[in-house]
């Protein structure tokens, strides 16, 4: 077996739910919380399903950055959902505050290569769920200015100005895809440098953001709907559009995405990517700590280097085989595909530093059309008529 430990096939992940399970299990009092134990062991979180990560485990898996996800759920829309990601984004900060020998804050492609210097954990901000941002540039702007560095457009409910993914098994339904206003949320996450995140999101938008956009796109965490037919997963001609994006499918390991609980399935999954897109378009996203079920083989964040070595063997866990993945591919995987697709985005950011922020607000419009126009918890919507 290949055994991978050369400090390049560090993991850039662009998805961890750990600030999701600090809410839970310990309403974000992380003071006496310890993090750098191993919390197989603790009573709480030990027997946990959904819970994968720890700084012992995150360093035996090679990570060497990691989107953590300001997440809070549909149910926040409309009501108090500015609020409760603002207190995600502060026990993330407050997180790598309290363990800076392990973690490095940053917000730059420059501040990962940075932090893998100095051999800590990069650690950026993602805001899942477009609902976070109540129809409110400001508040994406706001966003930004935290240390925001990604938001994906929608969760698992639409939002006034897109369409989330299970609107695709909704014959019946209207499709909005993406509204004019929305195109604006594009345009604005583009100006900032903010990664736009198409994960969750229906395919519709899927088509009209890489249409639209000016800078790569990202899916955080999903993966091939020709391998597992489900709505959370990315069609082939969306994977050809993607690459004309120039853009990254980080790979998620949810069970119920892939299609099997098994190593095997992820690796499936990854190889029919690489074989529509190559391998310039792919990471992982894992989505550990957001899922309460994982691959045998893969069921939390030590284990990536058994991906790696699987992939570089090229022999599945059942015994048979494929073509193992060469060394320059698997870097790419690792991290470097990643980190190309952010700086692109940088670069486009800086190529609009003399553009004025859009300020237009979203049309009542959209709210009629959305089916959400009488929202009692929203107390400005009559300025959204004018």
């Amino acid at each position: 077996m290949t055994v991978f430990t050369t400090p390049i096939l560090c993991v850039y992940s662009s998805h961890n739910d750990l600030p999701w399970n600090l809410y839970n299990y310990e309403r974000n009092q992380i003071n006496k919380f310890e993090l750098n134990s191993n919390l197989l062991e603790h009573p709480v979180w030990g027997p946990a399903t959904n819970s994968h990560t720890d700084i012992p485990r995150l360093k035996a898996g090679k990570v060497g950055a990691q989107f953590w996800v300001a997440y809070v759920g549909c149910d926040n829309q409309y009501k108090d959902a500015v609020e409760r990601t603002l207190e995600q984004i502060d026990v993330i900060k407050r997180m790598v505050r309290k363990y800076s020998d392990h973690m490095k804050y940053v917000t730059s492609t420059e501040g990962i290569m940075e932090a893998f210097q100095e051999r800590k954990i990069g650690s950026l901000i993602a805001v899942e769920g477009g609902h976070s941002m109540d129809s409110r540039l400001a508040v994406l702007r706001m966003y930004y200015e935290l240390g925001v560095r990604y938001m994906t457009l929608t969760h698992s409910c639409n939002t006034p100005w897109a369409d989330a993914s299970p609107i695709d098994d909704q014959p019946e339904a209207k499709l909005r895809n993406v509204t004019d206003w929305g195109r604006n949320v594009l345009w604005e996450m583009n100006r900032l440098g903010m990664l736009i995140d198409v994960s969750h999101v229906s395919h519709g938008v899927m088509v009209e953001v890489l249409e639209h956009s000016k800078a790569p796109v990202i899916f955080s965490h999903s993966s091939s709907y020709s391998v597992f037919r489900h709505h959370r997963n990315v069609q082939d001609d969306v994977l050809k559009q993607l690459v004309q994006n120039k853009g990254i499918i980080m790979v998620n390991f949810y069970t119920g995405f892939i299609g099997g609980r098994s190593i095997d399935n992820v690796i499936e999954h990854l190889n029919y990517i690489k074989g529509i897109t190559g391998p310039d378009h792919i990471g992982l996203g894992g989505d550990f700590d957001g899922v309460s079920d994982v691959p045998m083989f893969l069921d939390d964040v030590s284990k990536y280097p058994d991906l790696f070595d699987m992939l570089a063997d090229g022999v599945f866990k059942n015994g048979t085989t494929f073509t193992p993945w060469t060394r320059e591919e698997l870097r790419k995987l690792a991290g470097e595909n990643l980190l190309r697709v952010f700086q692109e985005v940088e670069l486009v950011r800086d190529s609009m530093v003399n553009v004025e922020p859009y300020e237009d607000l979203i049309p009542y419009q959209d709210f009629v059309d959305a089916g959400v126009a009488e929202q009692p918890c929203m107390s400005d919507m009559d300025i959204h008529k004018q």
